[in-house]
């Protein structure tokens, strides 16, 4: 970059930096939003496509989560990364609505081009997102519904599923969600953690099925212990119940067969005692994070106590929650008071494999769903359509308030927000009306994705709701095309997936509209090709690039 004092070049920026400004900086990032938006765009609504995403191993992960989607895509422009992001925090806030949120954010920086053309300056645009984002969250709240029965949740779950591929399953698996998310239910809040979802190659979908309880993909150690435990006595070791090798290389000399036999015995002595006191603290079931010797495995099923190995942290951390045990680090330091309690633990096989049931529990609040499926493709998209579940009907128990789907909410703000904008006046009326303008993305893109006019079905329910009686509940029916009451159709969703897409879709294209310069720098080439490439200058390498 340069300046001319005395007309001398002064360079300020390094040599490559790539800059952008104004005009240019802004529509390359709305441009780079857009791309994201339309990345995801053909997925939404219950005819949505799918997706398969190879990465670079040959892994396939085939789906139409939003979320899931962006999150595998490797984005470069930085503009793209923040849209990514509003498809994240969505994801982590409500478990649903991903990619509606992010179709919107796209959809409100397309629609301040123009204004931004029309030389509307970015700070009136914002300014006008912000009266309307506040507007569209009080709108919300009017139309919403209460939730007064569990029927209802069970229709806020079915709807959170339809277009995942669960097989026309949706019922089963909502009455599924709705009693495990009952389950765990605590003052109002449902803690999906206590959650656990386990997935098993074998079977269909509808052979899914809860158990009251924790279900660990683990079986025991050795076939002469008992299969079930009734009175289950818990202990938890994070450490490894074998004979520890040393930190560094080290060799032992022994000279003759005595001193062997001797240093055996030794070892032998070691691991026994370690048997000895789980018995002597009354443990009759033994979970292991890691490695359990051989000979630990024998004592172990002498001594009639149930024992898994290597289990993963987060399921250690589960049975210490339901079952009110402790973590031990030392097992000689394990004592009566850090051993959880069970009514029951028990060894079932589940398709062809094993795995360790974990039954009345010290703290109920503890549930696992096992996932059956043709294939593990199969299984990890019920997961994720579970896992969406489970976190809108969370929502919607702890929030109590839902409102219509298939792009009934989004209609009614367009027509509330353009009457809202003639009332405020001024530039940001503009801005405003731009955002009622894309809330009509919504039910456009599911009508399009359907096969249906999408001209014709924002006709339609634009005249629905300003002329039925309860209009504001009406959305379009993908079977038949036309417009209709959403609640009695069966198609709702919390509140809260809503309100947090249109917040974070207005945060984001905020935060891009205000930026007005883009300074990009280069690492600089070797001074020749034999040289170190460290050589080259600092710099975010490929920040430019679009995805």
């Amino acid at each position: 970059m340069y300046g001319s004092g005395n007309n001398q070049p002064i360079i300020v920026l390094k040599e490559g930096t790539e800059r952008s400004k104004d005009k240019e900086a802004q529509f390359n990032n709305i441009a780079a939003a857009k791309a994201v938006a339309d990345a995801v765009r053909s997925t939404l609504g219950p005819k949505g496509m799918d997706k398969m995403l190879v990465d670079t191993i040959g892994d396939v992960i085939i789906t139409n989560d939003g979320v899931t989607i962006l999150k595998e895509i490797d984005v470069q422009h930085p503009a793209a990364k923040m849209v990514v992001e509003v498809a994240k925090t969505q994801d982590s806030e409500c478990g649903d609505g991903t990619t509606s949120a992010v179709v919107l954010a796209g959809e409100l920086l397309k629609q301040s081009e123009s204004l931004i053309d029309a030389n509307v300056h970015p700070t009136v645009i914002t300014n006008g997102f912000k009266l309307a984002a506040a507007k569209a969250v009080e709108v919300l709240n009017n139309i919403a519904v209460d939730v007064t029965t569990d029927e209802l949740l069970q229709k806020v779950s079915v709807t959170a599923m339809t277009g995942k591929s669960v097989g026309g399953e949706g019922e089963l698996l909502s009455e599924l969600v709705v009693k495990a998310c009952r389950s765990v239910e605590e003052n109002g809040l449902v803690d999906t953690d206590n959650i656990m979802l386990e997935k098993k190659v074998g079977g269909v979908i509808s052979d899914t099925y809860m158990v009251e309880g924790l279900v660990i993909d683990k079986q025991r150690v050795h076939p002469r212990m008992p299969k079930k435990i009734e009175n289950a006595k818990i202990a938890l070791f994070t450490t490894q119940m074998e004979n520890k090798k040393p930190e560094v290389d080290a060799q032992i000399s022994i000279t003759d067969p005595i001193s062997m036999q001797s240093f055996l015995n030794q070892e032998e002595e070691h691991l026994r005692e370690m048997v000895e006191k789980v018995k002597s603290v009354g443990a009759n079931v033994v979970f292991c994070q890691k490695g359990v010797d051989d000979l630990v495995q024998h004592y172990l099923a002498k001594a009639g106590i149930y024992c898994c190995r290597r289990l993963k942290q987060s399921d250690m951390e589960a049975i210490a929650k339901a079952c009110g045990a402790a973590l031990v680090g030392n097992i000689m330091e394990v004592k009566e008071s850090d051993l959880g309690t069970a009514a029951a633990v028990e060894e079932k096989e589940v398709g062809t494999d094993f795995m360790t049931f974990i039954t009345g529990c010290q703290n109920p609040k503890a549930v696992s769903i096992v996932i059956r499926g043709g294939t593990e493709h199969v299984l990890d998209e019920v997961e994720r359509a579970m896992t969406d579940a489970l976190r809108v009907v969370g929502v919607a128990i702890e929030d109590g308030k839902v409102v219509a789907g298939a792009g009934a909410p989004e209609i009614e703000l367009e027509l509330r927000l353009s009457q809202y904008a003639s009332s405020v006046g001024g530039r940001e009326q503009l801005a405003i009306e731009a955002f009622s303008k894309a809330m009509e993305i919504i039910p456009w893109t599911i009508s399009e994705n359907a096969g249906i006019d999408s001209i014709d079905s924002i006709i339609k329910l634009k005249s629905a709701h300003e002329k039925e009686k309860d209009g504001k509940y009406f959305g379009l029916c993908l079977d038949c095309g036309q417009a209709v009451n959403m609640l009695e159709k069966d198609v709702v969703e919390p509140l809260r997936v809503k309100v947090q897409a249109i917040n974070s879709a207005a945060e984001v294209a905020n935060m891009i509209l205000r930026i007005d310069d883009v300074i990009a720098s280069r690492r600089a080439p070797p001074m020749n090709p034999m040289a170190d490439p460290t050589l080259g200058g600092p710099g975010m390498s490929g920040i430019g690039g679009m995805m």
